[in-house]
């Protein structure tokens, strides 16, 4: 037991979340640097030939230089076992960010230092916020010219709704840029320009005892601000507390440049002594502690079509306790059989590696014939385990799917559930007629053009969109007491059902909602669906 206990104990299992462009793909790449598991940091942008980022594999994200789903990577560091989840840094697919986190023990977010806490992020990190787990911050980009430092740390309070700790401080940005200060240790590290995709180069560290050194490589100005600024912290700021951190209070916050590699090592090895081992889950109300416990696991992600020459769906699932053994059974709680996990892998981006074993903490892809769904639990066949369901986010978006070619009939039906069944689209029917008219739901628009896109590419299915008005969705938690029939509603509103035929109403208006509920005594609206 003891060697389970230590292989779970070296596991962190973190997500990395940011807004596009925020650099947290360039910083992956410099953790699995740092761990050797890249030998070059490639170029998210860059040349058509250029490699591109490690952990962006869909076609369509190379195209557009976005992450749309999440990407898994593992690698080792100083004795650590590190998971790291990435998540689409867009808002519109907030969703699958957030079925990450669930998976994930503590969260990094990356913050640009010149845009700092932007709008379209807000969504990603209240989203990090609701699930309450320990969040370090990195601001980035600070070999460009940034945004006042007491500013940047004011605005992620006040959006967040959390405190913020630096545990280091920039010394200037963008060309007058010279290293950070280290609080806790009262020195300076000097920063050098460092060749790209490289390790970082020599850095100096200077005691702030040592003024003529201090003074001879900072310039009178730029220590003289350090001396004021570090005076007006140390006022101002709240005290480091290791607890207030593990209870998502309060955020440990970094500062360096991801592109020349400043401060990436010293936020790795902070960030790994502050983060937790794998955490307990809750089962039927009782805890499983990761350790204690023997194998069981829970889907937080399925994605089809990961690998075009064989057509695959591959579930992904965060091990929550125990060892995973490939040779024994497991019992699919949701399924009710027992079975062995297929192919069971460990997948860097795109490359896979075959697992014979696997801990609590790691996240593994085993193949999925589609018996699976998000939230399933899987566990020893003996054991009574059932970890708590995914919520599902409601549908903002709606728009009319037609295909363009009805032979296709076949495969379009075959895509449309396929990439339903991953979690990126709901998909609804009209209440009296069967799968003729599909009406697809998102949060986001620009999962309609990843839907087209993969329609296409995938299942060789052109489609069509027609948006649309509806923007609330309701679900009827009484249904088996209510005709849908004699429903009194509203003009703009309209009756669907899930796949799994339960009523829904749509409605163009939020006034409407309260008006149907007047209208029609007894009748209970949900805006979450119970599956």
């Amino acid at each position: 037991m003891s060697n389970i206990a230590e292989e779970i104990n070296k596991r962190r299992t973190f997500a990395i979340i940011s807004h596009p462009d925020a650099g947290k793909t360039t910083l992956t790449e410099k953790f699995l640097l740092y761990g050797g598991a890249i030998n070059l940091a490639g170029s998210v942008k860059g040349k058509a030939t250029a490699r591109h980022a490690v952990s962006d594999w869909m076609e369509i994200e190379k195209e557009r230089g976005i992450s749309v789903t999440s990407s898994v990577l593992q690698f080792n560091y100083d004795g650590y076992c590190i998971n790291i989840l990435d998540t689409p840094g867009h808002q519109d697919f907030s969703e699958d960010t957030y079925r990450t986190l669930m998976a994930a023990d503590s969260a990094v977010m990356v913050i640009d230092a010149s845009k700092g806490v932007e709008a379209q992020t807000r969504k990603l990190f209240k989203v990090c916020g609701m699930r309450g787990i320990p969040i370090f911050t990195f601001i980035n980009k600070l070999d460009r010219d940034a945004n006042d430092t007491f500013e940047l740390l004011d605005e992620i309070e006040k959006e967040l709704g959390i405190a913020t700790c630096p545990v280091n401080w920039p010394i200037g940005s963008g060309k007058r840029f010279k290293g950070v200060y280290d609080r806790h240790e009262n020195h300076v590290l000097t920063f050098s320009d460092t060749e790209k995709g490289t390790k970082e180069g020599e850095t100096t560290v200077i005691s702030m005892d040592d003024e003529d050194t201090l003074m001879e490589v900072l310039g009178d100005e730029a220590l003289g601000t350090l001396r004021d600024e570090i005076e007006l912290l140390d006022g101002a700021s709240v005290e480091f507390d290791l607890d207030e951190v593990r209870r998502g209070k309060l955020t440990p916050v970094f500062f360096g440049s991801a592109l020349t590699n400043f401060g990436v090592e010293i936020f790795l090895q902070n960030f790994l002594k502050m983060a937790t081992t794998p955490l307990p889950r809750i089962s039927q109300g009782e805890s499983v502690e990761p350790v204690e416990n023997d194998f069981s696991a829970f889907v937080f992600k399925i994605q089809a079509n990961m690998n075009k020459a064989h057509r695959d769906r591959i579930a992904f699932m965060r091990i929550c306790s125990g060892k995973f053994d490939a040779t024994k059974e497991v019992r699919h709680v949701q399924g009710g059989k027992n079975m062995r996990l297929s192919q069971p892998q460990q997948i860097m981006a795109d490359e896979r590696k075959i697992l014979s074993e696997a801990y609590a903490g790691d996240i593994i892809g085993v193949f999925d014939p589609g018996i699976f769904s998000i939230g399933d639990t899987v566990c020893m066949p003996k054991d009574n385990i059932c970890y708590e369901g995914i919520p599902t986010f409601a549908p903002e978006h709606f728009a009319r799917v037609r295909q363009m070619d009805t032979m296709k009939r076949k495969q379009f039906i075959k895509g449309v559930n396929q990439i339903a069944q991953e979690g990126a689209i709901q998909i609804f029917q009209e209440f009296n007629t069967g799968m003729e008219e599909i009406i697809v739901g998102v949060v986001g628009v620009l999962q309609f053009d990843v839907l087209k896109y993969r329609l296409e590419n995938e299942y060789n299915v052109e489609i069509k969109l027609e948006p649309l008005p509806y923007e609330h969705i309701r679900w009827i938690e009484n249904k088996d007491e209510v005709d849908l029939a004699k429903l009194t509603g509203t003009s703009d509103m309209k009756k669907i059902k899930d796949l799994k035929g339960n009523p829904l109403l749509l409605f163009i208006n939020q006034w409407s909602i309260g008006m149907t509920l007047d209208r029609n005594k007894g009748l209970v609206l949900s805006e979450f669906g119970r599956g």
